[in-house]
């Protein structure tokens, strides 16, 4: 890749066939955004003034009766909350957290997950609720708000969003619905299901700042969240948006309703057959089209399947591959371990690839898995396994601070069951050991979501060391003594 403004100071850029992940950077912002960005940042204006006239267009361009823009969908959450907990009351915001007459948010079953922070971090109690029965017995004076992900599961049964938006309006309780990575279509659905109030990633389909947001839905419900942000002294402070994120984001929404979506489809499924076309020939590999199920990430995907006892590569190991290339490349997907799982695949997502790029992933794709190079199964170590079952006192050292978890363990020759008792949270462990070489993987459940543990190193008779491998939330060294 040519030396650019990130390669100058060590970072390596990336072709995207991975979708519109923050960790990847989202969505590369269209031309219209970028211009209206740099217009925007050469005049002062009150800031007030510009989100009174922002609000009244996005209105107009969603189909909803006012809009905001937030710094992210997740600041649009949190401030969803506060402004429907204190409205535009200053005395009731000055004292935020600590003084709420309304200190409950509602969230169903199938709508609990990461992004649910949004709503916790204001200080509110989550309720909880997976049925139409604990709905209707859980809205009281107290529920500030109901909080819905919308997703496939939020679309049917009892508690859909339509149902859910039924019952909450009988309380006189408002609805957010987050819809970060969908389209946002006008007439909007959820407007029509009834919720209160929507909001939508900037940084995804729609093309703006990778840092911006849109709440659409209630007029007085968005004047209300954006009171509660800067440039006001409130709780929202800290969600700065300027000018500049403003107007590019308006200038995304404005275009999303100016492209030719179905063009743009189009094309992204002839780059797909592009590199489908590249694959064809090579030995047990077989392709699938998946397309998408909601609003969200609306692009088809390229499912490529092959057997890496005939082909001589895994699915992680061309992941790996193609990440470490020149260009580099990420995909969206890919499955396959040696020695235990060999039945391989990646997923290459189009969404977010520039024109031409189809041709560099099909080559490096088909360079991989055509000349894929010498790979072979991991060694274990010969010998007894070291008897590691009992409890372990554990130390995990994080970049600051130090976790204290216990391991229980079980052992049946080189297998290892058991379970982590973390901090806060518990869960159940499985491994194995081989002489000394020790793993132990676990999944624990957390508010929303869960944390994945994988613990590798050595083991002596008293004594382990070594690192976990906590997913985004990187390694760290590890050692534990028995107790």
């Amino acid at each position: 890749m040519p030396e650019n403004l990130f390669t100058k100071i060590g970072v390596r850029p990336m072709v995207n066939a991975k979708g519109t992940f923050t960790i990847v950077s989202g969505s590369c912002s269209l031309p219209e955004v970028k211009q209206a960005m740099y217009e925007a940042s050469q005049y002062f204006v009150h800031l007030d003034e510009l989100m009174e006239a922002v609000g009244q267009e996005l209105g107009q361009l969603t189909g909803a009766e006012w809009g905001i823009a937030t710094t992210g969908c997740e600041a649009a959450i949190a401030l969803a909350v506060i402004a429907c907990i204190a409205g535009t009351d200053p005395e009731k915001s000055q004292a935020l957290p600590y003084v709420m007459g309304r200190d409950q948010v509602i969230i169903p079953k199938h709508s609990r997950n990461q992004y649910d922070f949004g709503v916790r971090m204001t200080g509110v109690k989550i309720v909880e609720v997976d049925s139409a029965e604990e709905m209707r017995h859980a809205l009281t004076p107290r529920t500030a708000m109901v909080y819905i992900y919308s997703s496939p599961a939020a679309e049917h049964g009892p508690l859909s969003i339509e149902n859910i938006c039924t019952m909450a309006k009988q309380q006189n309780v408002p609805v957010f619905v987050d819809a970060a990575a969908e389209e946002p279509l006008n007439p909007n659905i959820h407007l029509q299901h009834g919720a209160s109030l929507v909001g939508y990633s900037g940084g995804k389909c729609l093309r703006g700042p990778q840092s911006s947001g849109l709440l659409i839905g209630q007029k007085d419900l968005c004047r209300a969240a954006y009171f509660q942000a800067s440039p006001h002294h409130n709780y929202g402070r800290a969600f700065k948006c300027s000018k500049e994120e403003t107007m590019g984001l308006l200038a995304a929404v404005r275009q999303w309703y100016r492209r030719d979506h179905a063009a743009e489809q189009q094309a992204w499924l002839s780059w797909l057959q592009h590199i489908e076309s590249r694959l064809q020939g090579l030995p047990s590999l077989t392709t699938e089209y998946l397309q998408p199920v909601d609003l969200s990430n609306r692009s088809p995907r390229l499912l490529i399947r092959w057997d890496a006892r005939v082909l001589g590569i895994t699915g992680t190991e061309v992941a790996a591959r193609l990440d470490a290339g020149d260009p580099r490349i990420v995909l969206h997907e890919w499955s396959g371990v040696r020695p235990q799982q060999m039945e391989s695949s990646v997923i290459v997502m189009p969404y977010m690839m520039e024109a031409g790029e189809e041709r560099t992933v099909a080559d490096a794709l088909y360079e991989a898995l055509a000349h894929p190079g010498p790979y072979a199964d991991p060694v274990a170590p010969a010998g007894d396994p070291v008897s590691v079952e009992g409890r372990w006192k554990v130390a995990i050292h994080y970049i600051r601070g130090v976790g204290e978890q216990q391991f229980t363990l079980m052992q049946k020759g080189h297998a290892l069951e058991g379970t982590q008792q973390g901090e806060l949270y518990r869960a159940a462990l499985a491994g194995e050991i081989h002489g000394g070489q020790i793993r132990l993987r676990s999944t624990m459940a957390v508010p929303g979501s869960t944390l994945d543990w994988d613990f590798s190193g050595t083991a002596q008779k008293d004594t382990m060391t070594g690192t976990v491998d906590m997913g985004e939330y990187g390694q760290a060294p590890w050692q534990a003594s028995r107790e």
